[in-house]
């Protein structure tokens, strides 16, 4: 379905992003993989499904290296045709005493990267009059949980932008959506896990179901293939008049 074209996924080294890009390839797209920590394993899981990868490892809170990482895709596959904003990272304190250092990595990394690698991205597929914008954002871009303020700010940002990108191209054949997945089982959500087994003496099964009571009504983590599923979609035909929305893999999470 999307032989020729070209898929850039940020934060794509392991977790959702990886989920995410393994899904585009295995539907024939060339991906452009981005992260920190090893790019190998994941670059051979990639080509063997039979499409060529590439490795950039801009650092996502630095426009200048976003900036470098767009024209090495562009000047690798010829262009970006898919998008899927993902990096991100964590930190919980109350506001009191967030480190100001930490809500700023957060706003960089989670929120303005994806708005530097979207209004890089759009000028080729505007002209080619085909792209898809998918942003990970979060049930955290729905709603808010206590010792969270810079993620949910930044996801809350996510999901504005995801509207106002999809409202400029609207008349077009570039789509844009955000995708908000619950409780997923990334290395970001195992050291919560860890944390809370090791605050309340639990095994880590335990503290698994847990985490999962306190919010998710399924009690099943969501899969990185269940939301790499669902950015397939967003790049099919079905997904042509699809815009604008902040689609939840939640489990059930914002339905109470």
């Amino acid at each position: 379905m999307l032989q020729g074209k070209t898929a850039l996924v940020t934060g794509s080294t392991s977790g959702i992003g990886l989920g995410i890009a393994k899904s585009l390839a295995g539907q024939g797209a060339n991906i452009v993989l981005n992260g920190f920590g090893d790019a190998e394993g994941p670059k051979a899981e990639i080509a063997a499904l039979g499409v060529k990868v590439a490795y950039h490892g801009a650092d996502m809170s630095k426009a200048q290296e976003i900036e470098a990482m767009m024209v090495f895709a562009a000047s690798t596959f010829g262009r970006v045709d898919i998008l899927v904003n993902n990096a991100g990272i964590q930190h919980v304190a109350r506001i009191e005493d967030f480190p100001i250092e930490r809500w700023d990595a957060i706003i960089a990394i989670n929120l303005s990267s994806a708005f530097h690698a979207t209004r890089l991205a759009l000028p080729a597929m505007q002209a080619a009059n085909w792209g898809r914008i998918i942003n990970v954002a979060s049930i955290h871009g729905l709603v808010g949980s206590a010792e969270k303020s810079a993620y949910v700010a930044a996801k809350h940002g996510v999901v504005g932008l995801t509207k106002v990108t999809a409202l400029e191209n609207a008349t077009t054949g570039v789509t844009c959506n955000a995708i908000c997945p619950g409780w997923v089982l990334t290395p970001l959500v195992q050291k919560q896990v860890d944390a809370k087994a090791q605050a309340l003496g639990l095994s880590n099964e335990e503290a698994k179901k847990v985490l999962l009571k306190e919010k998710e009504p399924s009690m099943q983590f969501t899969t990185p293939e269940e939301l790499g599923d669902l950015a397939v979609f967003f790049c099919s035909p079905a997904g042509n008049n699809v815009r604008g929305v902040a689609w939840n893999m939640d489990g059930g999470w914002t339905a109470q």
